[in-house]
């Protein structure tokens, strides 16, 4: 139950962002995503501290598509290390954008939703990066559990392009 307070008080933080951070460029998206490609397991490689990501070890995602076009989404996570208790969170995510799908909003706790774009993809859809418009919060995924520095070190510099401050990303352990 804690769990879903503190998601609920993170979604209801989304409407606060843009009135109080400076005034930054437009969050650039990717031109076009698959859905079909995207959709699968995803392991978290880094983000941004979050307090509903509290105590989490090797965190993933799975994304698989309804048949009326919604994703549905599963996070889990492992409580304070790798044998702990499992913490999932399910929620559903909408194309925002159906001109890219690079654009979704995701539900948790209707009615509440949050901006999910993807602003960096690997060519084979090996790497993806989830950031939201505020620049708040950023995820790096991975369809294993380790991406290479060359890999890693491209990213962190396109998002640097995009103003993020990556000083702040903490590396999943898997």
């Amino acid at each position: 139950m804690r769990y879903l307070v503190t998601l609920i008080a993170v979604l209801l933080l989304y409407s606060c962002d843009a009135a109080t951070r400076p005034s930054l460029p437009e969050l650039r998206t990717v031109p076009s995503v698959e859905l079909k490609r995207y959709a699968g397991e995803w392991y978290e490689i880094a983000r941004f501290s979050h307090p509903f990501q509290k105590d989490c070890y090797g965190s993933k995602a799975t994304y698989s598509l309804l048949e009326n076009g919604k994703v549905h989404v599963l996070n889990e996570c492992r409580r304070g290390g790798p044998d702990g208790e499992y913490k999932t969170a399910k929620g559903t995510a909408q194309v925002a954008d159906k001109e890219t799908n690079a654009k979704l909003k995701v539900t948790f706790f209707w009615p509440f939703s949050g901006d999910y774009w993807i602003i960096d993809l690997g060519k084979e859809y090996e790497y993806a990066v989830v950031g939201h418009p505020s620049r708040k919060y950023l995820w790096i995924l991975s369809r294993t559990e380790t991406i290479g520095d060359r890999v890693y070190g491209g990213i962190l510099k396109r998002l640097e392009a995009q103003y993020y401050d990556t000083s702040g990303l903490i590396r999943t352990a898997h």
